[in-house]
């Protein structure tokens, strides 16, 4: 009994996976079209849609918060962000007591190409979720927020863990 219902939720894992990892190719194909829209690299579309973003919930982004964010190097980062700041799309400022913090804000013609881009999309999204009860939506959340945490704890742990194994020239395989 307790197999059966091991496989069960395997299958429903695999099921559940899968769904996402659809929608995460949908996901970044609609920000490569973004991207090309803006005329901009895909990776400084990205960055500005993490700033963009972080602007909506009311957070602040740091340029280290960032470059965890979009998995670049400090130094890559600042090099985007230079090329950003350069074209107008983002600034860079100084809101907390402690000067040394840097908030990353976005252009205020980003916001409305985001906008303009994504808000087709936001309400058929919001067609969609309308035919769903309120506490499924909640609990989906919930389970979201789950799968993050998890898939987060597992990317920190295997960061400090695991190194990248290469493998030898094909001679030196085993036969």
């Amino acid at each position: 009994m307790e197999e059966a219902m091991r496989d069960g939720v395997a299958a429903q894992r695999e099921r559940l996976m899968e769904g996402l990892r659809i929608y995460g190719g949908h996901y970044a194909e609609l920000s490569r079209r973004f991207a090309a829209w803006l005329g901009l690299h895909s990776t400084d579309a990205t960055a500005v849609l993490e700033i963009a973003a972080a602007e909506e919930r009311g957070m602040r982004l740091s340029p280290a918060r960032l470059s965890e964010r979009i998995s670049l190097s400090t130094g890559a980062t600042t090099a985007l962000l230079n090329r950003l700041e350069a074209a107008g799309h983002i600034t860079r400022t100084r809101e907390h007591s402690d000067r040394r913090i840097i908030t990353l804000r976005s252009g205020a013609h980003i916001q409305e190409r985001a906008d303009e881009f994504f808000g087709p999309l936001a309400h058929r999204l919001d067609t969609v979720m309308s035919h769903y009860p309120q506490d499924l939506l909640e609990q989906f959340e919930s389970f979201m927020a789950d799968l993050n945490s998890t898939m987060d704890a597992h990317l920190t742990e295997r960061r400090t863990t695991t190194t990248p194994h290469s493998p030898g020239p094909l001679g030196d395989q085993p036969r």
